[in-house]
Formats: structure tokens, C-alpha cells, sequence
């Protein structure tokens, strides 16, 4: 019985959202039915008569004022749209028609759904939640790709050869192979002697079977830039020879992707086709900005990274903005850094850790160097000291495991390829690359230290006794 009404239910939910789309057609018609009823009360032929009387009385002055007035509204509405883009780092009218009138035409919100704005491998592969608590604990134990993952061949493996341990664990480094098939095969591969030879590549456990396999798909086709994604990330013995090979790969995908743009509409086929070449591009050029990123060429990572976010505004998978973040805190560009926290630290969006800390940093950067936890304890806490406070607390409370690394409080390791949010191995990728930041700012780690035990009080770490931290373990190897 219940099966039934929630089938009824939704069909009556269709029917209304189908109604939407055409009733713009039904007002129309009803005003026509009405004026056409009402023409004789409303004298219509002699209001009309009046009217033209009217419009050819005017003279041109009136037009030049009426031009003049439009022009002043269009550039009110302009000077509004560019502020609150520099504010807010979004358009107005966009996020209205997004998140307000399209879902009244029967479409879905902008945010409705955190998995949009980053893929991850859920932790709990049982598949049976009944019920919102299963749900939110899958949410929970969800592990996501780690923005800033470090190159293997030019980075993991210098750790391999000087320690002759494994930096990642198998966990970690299956879950990676997962997203290079997700991410760079698809069904029409089939039949094409590269990309099968990758398909099999990504699976190999072995580095050296890998390289083997992209270079054997090299020689079938010396275009094949998901080879060359290998060979940059693998084979590569220094970060210059990975960018070389990303160039180059670049201009194959470019190609591939341009190619597959003006057929995606012909089929099913044609849209997975681009849908890959979209990905491989996007991959590419995230990995050149941090090639030049870590090149000490952070100006130019900069513009790649947010050449990425203008021209794939929906592709967010890889969380570009965390990696956009860092290096703008690496110019100590704090004004353009506050603008990307403004677009991305919404409360319908998935937090990280990023996030919540770089904006207790900000908050801390202003008081941080003049703040004495004896004076403050005498005279009480200033409204921007409290804010600072009150910002920290939020970070700890969503991760309460980075501020022991930010402290040195937890030694430092090489960062996994996935993180667990809200675990341990989220806090140490956090700290790998943003402990110098807080270094930077006078007092800002004096004013963590001061604060955050407190705020551990209320943090409930039931959470973190079960899955996430099985999973961290699986995710991190402690040297």
C-alpha cells in the first residue's frame, strides 16, 4: 500500500512539473479569453485611438530621455552584478535563475547534491542503508580524491628509493587505478589497441607493467595521451620532465577534445566519447598548473587553475578550488583568497578541511600577531579576536586531527593519493601543504594553540571510532 501511494505521489509531482513547463501558454491564453470578453466595458477601440493620439504627439526628446533611462538601469544592474561577483565570486542573476527559478520549471538547484561537486569511493560497500542514518554514515565515510596528491615518479618514488619503503598503501593506490578507468576509458574504447592496452595498464598492480603498457599503446599510437598521463606521472623522474610530458600530452587531448565537442549530440556514444576527452583535459591541465606550481611559477598556476574553473564551471570533481587556494595563500593574495572562500564555503556544499581552516586563518591573520591569552583573559576577547576564536573552533570541530600536525604535535608523513573528510589523512594532506602558510602569519599558530584545545571538548568523536578510522588506517602508511 505504501509502494502505491508513493508511486501516485510521484506521478502527481510529475504532472505538476509538467504543468510548469507549459503554463506560461495557459496565462497567455486566459489574458486574450479575458481581454477579448471585456473589449466592449473597456472601450478598447477608442483607449487604442487615444494611444496612437498620444505616441505621435511625442516628440524626440521624450525617446532620448526614455534611451537615457534604460542605459542608467542596465548600468545599476551591471555595477550590482560586478560587486557581488567580487564579494561573492558568483553572479547574481545566475544563482538566482539556478537555484530559485529553475527549480520551478521543474528542473533541480545548482547545489542540490553534494556528489556533483566531488567524487569519492565510498567507504561502506555493504549497499543496504534503510533509513537517513545509513545514508549520512556512507556520506560520512566517504573517501575523496586528495586535490593536492603528489606525483609518483618524481615525488613517491625519491621516498621509495631513500627509505625502500612503499609510500601509499594498496587501498590507496586501488582506488586511484578505479579513477583512471572511471575518468579515462569509457565503452567505445572498445576495438582501439591503445586505449584496451591502457584499460589494462591502469589495472596493472605493478609500476613497471604500467610504464610497459603505456609505452607499447605509445607505439600503436603516438597520440595517445592517456599513455602519456602515465608515463607524466610515473615515469617521470623530476617534476620539469612531468611537465614536458603533460605539454605534450596536452596537445593531444586538446585535438581529441575539439574533435569529439562537435559530434557529442549525435549520440549516446559520441557524448561518452567527450565526456572522457572532457576529463583527460581537465586532468592535464590541473596537473600542468601544479607542475608550475611547484616550479615556483605560481602566477601562471594561478591563471591555469582558474582557466579550468571558468571554462568547466560543472566539472568539479577534482576540487580545483582547493588547489587554486593554496596558491593564492603561497602569493598572499588574502583578498582573492577570501573571494574563493565566499563561493565555496556554503552550508549546501561538502566542507573540507581547505576550507574551514583557511578560513580560521584569515580570521586569525588580523589579530593573531597582537593577541596575549593573559591580557585577553583580563580584558575579555575583542569582536575580531572572538571571531578568529569562533572560526578556529569550527575548523576543530569539523577536523579536530589537523591542529596536532599544524602543531608538530604528530609528525609529518607523505600525504595519500585519497583522503577520509573529517579523518586523519585529510588533516595530514591539509598540513603537508598549509603548515608553512600558518607559519607565515605572526602568532597564528601561538593563537591555535590556545584555542583549539577547548574547543575539542565538544567534538564528538564517536564518528571517527568506526569506519573512518578503519579506513584511515587503510589510507595511511606512518614511516
Amino acid at each position: 500500500m505504501a509502494g502505491f501511494l508513493s508511486r501516485v505521489c510521484g506521478q502527481i509531482k510529475v504532472w505538476i512539473q509538467w504543468s510548469w513547463t507549459y503554463l506560461w501558454a495557459v496565462w497567455f491564453m486566459l489574458v486574450v479569453f479575458v481581454i477579448y470578453i471585456l473589449r466592449g466595458p473597456l472601450k478598447l477601440s477608442e483607449n487604442v485611438s487615444y494611444a496612437t493620439m498620444f505616441l505621435n504627439t511625442l516628440t524626440p526628446k521624450f525617446y532620448v530621455a526614455l534611451t537615457g533611462t534604460s542605459s542608467l538601469i542596465s548600468g545599476l544592474i551591471l555595477i550590482f552584478e560586478w560587486w557581488y561577483f567580487k564579494k561573492y565570486g558568483t553572479s547574481f542573476i545566475e544563482q538566482v535563475s539556478l537555484n530559485h527559478i529553475s527549480p520551478l520549471l521543474g528542473g533541480e538547484p545548482a547545489n542540490g547534491n553534494e556528489n556533483v561537486n566531488g567524487t569519492g569511493t565510498s567507504g561502506n560497500s555493504n549497499g543496504n542503508s534503510n533509513g537517513s542514518n545509513n545514508s549520512q554514515g556512507q556520506q560520512k565515510c566517504k573517501v575523496w580524491r586528495n586535490p593536492l596528491n603528489l606525483f609518483r615518479g618524481a615525488e613517491y618514488l625519491r621516498f621509495t628509493w631513500k627509505a625502500n619503503k612503499d609510500p601509499l598503501t594498496y587501498y590507496d593506490m586501488n582506488l586511484s587505478a578505479q579513477d583512471h578507468q572511471t575518468f579515462f576509458t569509457c565503452d567505445a574504447d572498445a576495438g582501439k589497441p591503445e586505449y584496451e592496452i591502457m584499460q589494462t595498464a591502469w589495472r596493472e598492480r605493478k609500476p613497471q607493467a604500467r610504464i610497459k603498457a603505456a609505452n607499447e599503446a605509445l607505439e600503436k599510437n603516438p597520440e595517445c595521451s592517456t599513455a602519456l598521463i602515465l608515463l607524466a606521472e610515473e615515469d617521470a623522474s623530476t617534476i620539469l620532465d612531468a611537465e614536458k610530458l603533460f605539454k605534450q600530452a596536452y596537445k593531444y587531448a586538446e585535438v581529441q577534445y575539439k574533435k569529439s565537442q562537435q559530434i557529442q549530440h549525435q549520440g549516446q556514444t559520441q557524448e561518452a566519447i567527450h565526456r572522457r576527452d572532457t576529463n583527460v583535459m581537465v586532468y592535464i591541465k590541473r596537473r600542468l598548473a601544479m607542475c608550475a606550481r611547484k616550479l615556483g611559477r605560481i602566477r601562471e598556476a594561478v591563471k591555469l587553475m582558474r582557466e579550468i574553473m571558468k571554462e568547466f564551471p560543472m566539472l568539479s570533481m577534482f576540487n580545483i578550488h582547493e588547489n587554486l587556494i593554496e596558491a593564492l595563500l603561497e602569493l598572499q593574495a588574502y583578498a582573492d583568497v577570501q573571494v574563493v572562500l565566499a563561493k565555496y564555503d556554503d552550508i549546501s556544499l561538502p566542507k573540507s578541511a581547505t576550507i574551514c581552516y583557511t578560513a580560521a586563518l584569515l580570521k586569525a591573520r588580523a589579530v593573531a600577531d597582537k593577541f596575549s591569552p593573559d591580557i585577553a583573559s583580563k580584558r575579555g576577547l575583542s569582536t575580531a579576536e572572538m571571531s578568529a576564536v569562533e572560526a578556529i573552533h569550527r575548523a576543530v570541530e569539523f577536523n579536530p586531527h589537523v591542529p596536532k600536525y599544524l602543531l608538530e604535535m604528530k609528525s609529518l608523513v607523505l600525504p595519500p593519493e585519497h583522503i577520509l573528510k573529517r579523518g586523519d589523512s585529510e588533516a595530514l594532506a591539509y598540513a603537508f601543504f598549509h603548515l608553512h602558510h600558518w607559519k607565515r602569519i605572526d602568532g597564528a599558530l601561538n593563537l591555535l594553540h590556545c584555542t583549539w584545545e577547548g574547543s575539542c571538548v565538544n567534538v564528538k568523536m564517536t564518528v571517527f571510532k568506526t569506519c573512518l578510522q578503519h579506513l584511515d588506517e587503510n589510507l595511511t602508511i606512518h614511516h
